[in-house]
C-alpha cells in the first residue's frame, strides 16, 4: 500500500481546496465532500478537519478561491486596456467576466448562487465582490466625466451591464444558446457582440451641427 503523500506544514489546506475545486469541475458543487477531498489529497479522512470542520467550511474556502481567481482574471484584462479610455475598460471588465464564467462554469456556479454557501458570512467573497462592484462604479464614473456616456443614472447602467453578462453566462452554462443558433465555437464572438451592442446604447452621441 502506497504511503500518504507528505505535505509541508501549511500546505494541506491549499491541497484540499484544489482537490475540492477538481471535484466541482468534474461533478458540480454536489460532488464535494471532505472525505473525498481527503482521499484525493492522499491523507486520512480525519486530517482535513483541522482546517475544515465541515463540508460547508470547505465549500466556503473553495468559493473564496474561485472568487479570487475571477477577480484576477478581470484585473489581468484591465492591465492590457488603454488607461485613457474608461468605456473601453468597462468593455474589458464585461469580456473578462464572460470569459471566466464560460471557461469555469462550475466555479462560476459556486460564487454566483446562494444555494451552496452563505455569501453574507464569507468575508473573502463579500470583500472581492464589493471590490468588483466599486471598480465598475469608478470606471463608469470616469467614462461619464470623460463625456463618453449619454446616460446619467450610472447605477442603472451598472446593473443593466451586470444583468447582461450574468444572463448570457447563465444561458451558456445552462445550455440554452444552441437553441438560439449559437454554437460553442461562436459563444465568445457572440459575447463580444452583445457587449458592443450594450455599449452602443449607452455611449454619448455627437450633437448634430445646427
Amino acid at each position: 500500500m502506497a504511503a500518504a503523500t507528505p505535505y509541508h506544514h501549511g500546505d494541506l489546506r491549499r491541497v484540499l481546496i484544489e482537490a475540492a475545486m477538481q471535484l466541482i469541475g468534474e461533478g458540480g458543487p454536489e460532488a464535494v465532500s471532505v472525505r473525498e477531498a481527503a482521499r484525493r489529497a492522499g491523507v486520512s479522512p480525519g486530517a482535513p478537519f483541522r482546517h475544515f470542520p465541515s463540508r460547508d467550511a470547505l465549500i466556503n474556502a473553495v468559493a473564496e478561491e474561485a472568487q479570487r481567481r475571477f477577480r484576477a482574471e478581470i484585473e489581468a484584462a484591465l492591465a492590457t486596456a488603454p488607461p485613457g479610455d474608461p468605456l473601453g475598460r468597462f468593455r474589458c471588465i464585461g469580456m473578462a467576466y464572460l470569459r471566466w464564467a464560460m471557461r469555469n462554469p462550475t466555479h462560476f456556479e459556486i460564487i454566483s448562487s446562494r444555494r451552496f454557501f452563505d455569501h453574507d458570512r464569507s468575508t473573502g467573497v463579500s470583500s472581492d465582490n464589493a471590490g468588483l462592484i466599486a471598480l465598475t462604479e469608478r470606471t463608469l464614473a470616469d467614462a461619464f466625466s470623460a463625456g463618453q456616456l449619454e446616460a446619467r443614472d450610472l447605477k442603472q447602467v451598472q446593473i443593466a451591464g451586470r444583468a447582461l453578462v450574468y444572463g448570457f453566462a447563465r444561458m451558456h452554462i445552462d445550455g440554452h444558446l444552441p437553441r438560439w443558433g449559437v454554437s460553442d465555437a461562436e459563444v465568445e464572438q457572440m459575447a463580444a457582440a452583445i457587449i458592443n451592442l450594450f455599449i452602443a446604447g449607452i455611449v454619448r452621441r455627437a450633437t448634430p451641427a445646427a
